[in-house]
């Protein structure tokens, strides 16, 4: 096995990764990925008890017991670019010696949860609904930068989704990978829609908000609504869920993603304490995890 240099894989002199400050032993096999990381504390307030906990940058952790099983929080602040440092440096975590600077030779795989917020596409997914992501479209280009992304991507709908919405060159190629289909199943509820979500490597232009530049498809968002493959339709709109789900098959990680509906991009409503629906979210997937 070649040895990782230095300059690849940076070690924090107190032997943690460089961005998350996190040691191996710190981290559960169990994350739960926020993007906002005063959301941290809010998962935490229902660990039983607090086992480690830090920060760097929008980079807050904490690793807990809830019903007895280890679990760690932690903040990945907003964009898939954020994600390709969280996903690398997790998977590293548990799957790099780090004293030998190799690839241990038995692989571990994590369960990771992404708690978040979204922004509906249907009409009839309204504010304060759950969201469970079925699939993740990339609008952000990143896993094109990896090899085998075609092994983990769904080539059909791709092509399918670029010919309905007649994709412009200029951007970049979109990309669809499924959720894990264990993690699916342990979140799957009464109280949970499913669905498909896009992944916007912005929250204005690429989400197809005016406020003072034009778009380039100023009908991006009734090309993605009306679009259908089969029964399955574009719901929702976030800014993370695709690298992880990607970042994951790659490296061999069970990924899902769960948000609660915010706003409703057709009806113009919006939520009147989301906030409250994401703790309800947060005490539903713990529970659901636990099990």
């Amino acid at each position: 096995m070649i040895r990782i240099p230095e300059s690849e894989l940076i070690i924090n002199p107190d032997g943690s990764i460089f961005h998350l400050h996190i040691k191996p032993e710190e981290l559960a096999d169990r994350v739960i990925l926020v993007g906002d990381p005063g959301r941290v504390e809010m998962v935490a307030g229902f660990f039983e008890q607090v086992l480690h906990k830090g920060a760097n940058r929008e980079f807050v952790w904490t690793t807990g017991l809830f019903k007895g099983k280890s679990f760690t929080v932690l903040s990945t602040g907003i964009g898939t670019d954020n994600i390709d440092i969280v996903l690398n440096e997790l998977d590293a975590l548990v799957n790099i010696d780090f004293k030998t600077r190799k690839p241990k030779s038995q692989h571990k795989s994590l369960k990771i949860v992404r708690i978040g917020t979204s922004g509906s596409l249907q009409e009839d997914l309204p504010a304060d609904s759950w969201l469970l992501s079925e699939k993740a479209i990339g609008f952000d280009g990143l896993l094109n930068f990896y090899e085998g992304r075609n092994e983990v991507c769904d080539a059909y709908f791709e092509a399918a989704f670029v010919s309905s919405t007649s994709w412009l060159p200029t951007l970049p190629a979109p990309y669809v990978v499924n959720a894990d289909a264990s993690l699916l199943q342990a979140l799957k509820g009464d109280e949970v829609k499913m669905g498909v979500t896009i992944s916007a490597p912005g929250f204005y232009g690429p989400q197809g908000r005016v406020v003072r530049l034009p778009l380039a498809m100023p009908d991006i968002n009734e090309k993605i609504t009306a679009f259908r493959l089969g029964d399955r339709r574009v719901t929702n709109y976030e800014m993370e869920c695709s690298a992880i789900y990607g970042l994951s098959a790659l490296l061999g990680h069970q990924a899902a993603t769960v948000c609660v509906i915010i706003a409703n991009r057709l009806a113009g409503t919006y939520s009147q304490d989301y906030k409250q629906q994401v703790k309800l979210l947060i005490a539903y997937v713990l529970k659901n995890l636990s099990r």
